[in-house]
């Protein structure tokens, strides 16, 4: 399989992944978006959240310093840490909490960080530990090592 037609496959197979039924969403509810000064700027025509009903639907984030708008230094590590703040600050401006964080989807430029990126992942998800998918991808945002993006539900 060549190397696009297998990103273009992960893409299709995650697109069915975070489908919403009907039955979860009313036809009726109002989509919200979610922005904050806490987290980095689209950097695209994207919202940093939309809030629809009680579910939070988060864009990915990289480890993009909010307040310098530029990738944070130190490797793989602190570029994760950075993400998982940067959700965190979406999810909180929105009042949700990590919490509520029900499914999470991770992109690694590099598979072989996987076992670095879920040593920083534990700590801000002890167990029962949201749903979660890890993928290698081709490349990512600004030369980004990790980009993930949530889905989190209040009760």
């Amino acid at each position: 399989m060549t190397r696009p037609f297998s990103l273009l496959l992960t893409l299709l197979i995650l697109t069915g992944c975070v489908t919403v039924s009907d039955t979860q969403v009313p036809a009726s509810a109002e989509r919200r978006p979610i922005a904050t000064e806490h987290a980095p700027k689209a950097i695209a025509s994207y919202s940093q959240a939309i809030q629809v009903g009680k579910t939070l639907y988060l864009s990915g984030q990289v480890g993009l310093d909010p307040s310098t708008g530029q990738l944070v230094p130190g490797g793989l590590q602190e570029e994760a840490r950075q993400a998982l703040d940067n959700c965190r600050a979406v999810l909180e401006e929105a009042g949700f909490a990590l919490s509520d964080v029900v499914q999470v989807q991770v992109f690694l430029a590099d598979v072989g960080d996987y076992a670095a990126f879920n040593e920083i992942y534990a700590r801000y998800f002890p167990p029962p530990a949201p749903a979660r998918a890890a993928v290698a991808v081709a490349g990512l945002p600004r030369g980004a090592r990790v980009e993930v993006l949530m889905t989190a539900v209040r009760p």
